[in-house]
């Protein structure tokens, strides 16, 4: 059994060091259309159900062909951009506002039990409703054991 030193200290300098290249790398580790340069986030709700992840996210005023969807490697990708245009005449007055910005979103699922041969997304009012089925668990396996005689 190897004696450790209990240094306390050393957790919060350690504690440091990590949250200091996490803020360091965050423009770098999501590439291209990082956090950093989204104009916007939606909201999105997570959640891991017995077979399945479901994720919503609030996405008003963006047509459905301006989202872009993606799942590799156990990251889902949701990125595209918003363009939208409302215009007031009255009178004595006009108004137009505009509203536009491009967002991107990173989710990680846990290990590899994402199946994304399945993959559904609906949009229905603004918000995009995507179900990731899990894969079936591995079933333990007996080996048996051969003996030479």
């Amino acid at each position: 059994m190897a004696i450790i030193r209990y240094e306390p200290l050393g957790l919060l300098s350690q504690l440091q060091k990590e949250l200091s290249r996490s803020f360091t790398n965050l423009g770098n580790e999501f590439g291209e259309g990082s956090l950093l340069t989204a104009e916007w986030m939606p909201a999105v709700d997570v959640k891991e159900e017995e077979n399945q992840f479901v994720i919503h996210a609030d996405i008003p005023g963006v047509k459905p062909e301006d989202i872009e969807l993606n799942l590799e490697a156990g990251v889902l990708t949701i990125k595209g951009e918003k363009h939208s245009e409302s215009k007031t005449e009255k009178e004595g007055y006009k108004r137009v506002e505009r509203t536009q910005g491009a967002f991107y979103r990173r989710f990680s699922l846990p290990g590899v039990s994402a199946n994304s041969e399945t993959v559904a997304a609906k949009f229905k009012n603004g918000v995009l409703e995507i179900t990731i089925p899990k894969c079936e668990a591995e079933k333990p396996k007996r080996i048996t054991i051969s003996t030479e005689e």
